[in-house]
This record gives structure tokens, sequence and C-alpha cells, in this order.
């Protein structure tokens, strides 16, 4: 292998580390976030809202997600958030 392609394989290894962690906080916040829900906390479903859309935005800055899928989630998130405002 030449050095080119070495340097490759140990970026792709750092950035695939980094993406995992990134998404792995992303998907804990939006757990938090659907529990809150679920409970039918409204103020902890807000707090948690707040916290996901900022990583959610955080992963778009760093190329961890693309802007569309991101678009996407908050979307859901928010629709969810809601319809838990008009039920309480």
């Amino acid at each position: 292998m030449n050095l080119s392609a070495e340097k490759r394989v140990r970026q792709n290894k750092k950035r695939r580390l980094r993406n995992r962690m990134v998404k792995s906080e992303v998907h804990t916040a939006i757990k938090g976030f659907e529990k809150a829900v679920e409970m039918k906390d409204q103020a902890l479903a807000k707090e948690k809202l707040v916290e996901s859309i900022s990583l959610l935005d955080r992963a778009v800055s760093k190329g961890v997600y693309h802007r569309n899928t991101v678009s996407r989630k908050k979307s859901r998130l928010s629709k969810s958030y809601n319809a838990l405002s008009k039920v309480a």
C-alpha cells in the first residue's frame, strides 16, 4: 500500500470513530426526548427537544448527517412535541 492510501485509511478510521460518537450522542438525546413525550412531561420534553435539535445542528456542521436528514428529524421531533402540547 502506498503512503497516500495508508494516510487515507488512518483518516477514515478517525472520522468513522468521530461520526459514531456524534451519532450515538444524538440517538441518546432523541431517546430522552421520546421518553419524556411518552411520560407526557411537557417541561422535560421541551428541554430534551432543544438539546436534540442543538446536537443535530452540530452534527450537520461537522458533516456527520446531511442537512435534509436533520431537517426531517427535527420536523418529526417538533411534530411529536406539538402533539404533546395539544393534549396537555
